[in-house]
């Protein structure tokens, strides 16, 4: 079987980032998951002595906490810097930026909706900068429960599809007197989601690998299987079925931003020698 790689995939320059402040840490403690993949949680704790805490009532202020590649909300934030103890800050810098935009946009009067899931910890974090109530919304349909104001201001979680953001941006342009718009959709996050079309356009069976919790790999795998029915999301190789491959002539691989090459290139390896 032909096996063929997207031509972009796997670690972002955000995840890298947090992975390399993590390693450095020297027995660290991340408040929530650093990024989403258990796999490599594992092996930052295995090897590096890198620690989970779910909660500030985990965190002694003796500890060095690590703020993941999420973010966390303000509060949070502000509690462990009265804490007094040492934080290293692995938030991703396209989640930073829509902070700030978030905290300047409310500031300024405009009504902040958020392109995005509410229960992520990115859009906590994002959310937790306005200074009045920000809108979160899935998808159209949900925007259009809303009395659109005056004044709006958009932004995305960082991992979203762009067609679907401009959806909501066109909705808005339309509905109010003045629409402030910021695509704050990775760079990583076009590149991953063009390449995985394009690839499963050209395969029989598709597999993509990345956390089962991971918002960009959920993404992923519905682009993927819009293009390539047969398109399946694993963990890891472990969550490879033969059956997938019977008749197929070329497999296509591609992986979230939050999963590491060494998942990757296992899950290759098992793949070829089917």
């Amino acid at each position: 079987m032909e096996v063929r790689l997207a031509k972009s995939f796997g670690f972002c320059f955000g995840v890298k980032r947090a992975i390399k402040i993590a390693e450095k840490s020297q027995d660290g403690i991340t408040l929530g998951e650093l990024i989403h993949n258990q796999k490599e949680i594992d092996r930052l704790k295995q090897g590096y002595g890198v620690r989970l805490a779910k909660g500030i009532d985990e965190i002694s202020p003796k500890d060095h906490v690590i703020v993941r590649t999420h973010g966390i909300p303000k509060n949070e934030l502000t509690k462990l810097e009265t804490m007094g103890v040492k934080i290293s800050d692995a938030t991703c810098p396209y989640v930073t930026k829509p902070q700030k935009i978030v905290e300047q946009m409310s500031a300024e009067g405009y009504q902040v909706v958020i392109f995005g899931d509410i229960a992520h910890p990115e859009v906590k974090s994002v959310m937790s900068y306005a200074q009045n109530e920000a809108w979160v919304v899935k998808n159209l349909e949900e925007l259009q429960k809303y009395k659109i104001p005056k004044k709006t201001a958009l932004v995305s979680q960082t991992t979203k599809q762009t067609q679907k953001f401009y959806e909501l941006a066109q909705y808005l342009l339309s509905h109010s007197y003045e629409t402030r718009i910021f695509n704050t959709i990775c760079n990583a996050t076009f590149q991953n989601q063009d390449s995985a079309k394009e690839l499963a356009k050209e395969v029989d069976v598709m597999v993509v690998v990345g956390g089962l919790t991971s918002s960009n790999t959920k993404q992923l795998f519905e682009i993927a299987k819009r293009h390539c029915p047969d398109s399946y999301l694993i963990e890891d190789e472990s969550g490879l079925d033969l059956k997938w491959f019977e008749g197929k002539k070329i497999c296509g691989i591609t992986a979230g931003a939050s999963t590491p090459d060494w998942i990757i290139q296992k899950v290759k390896q098992k793949i070829q020698e089917i």
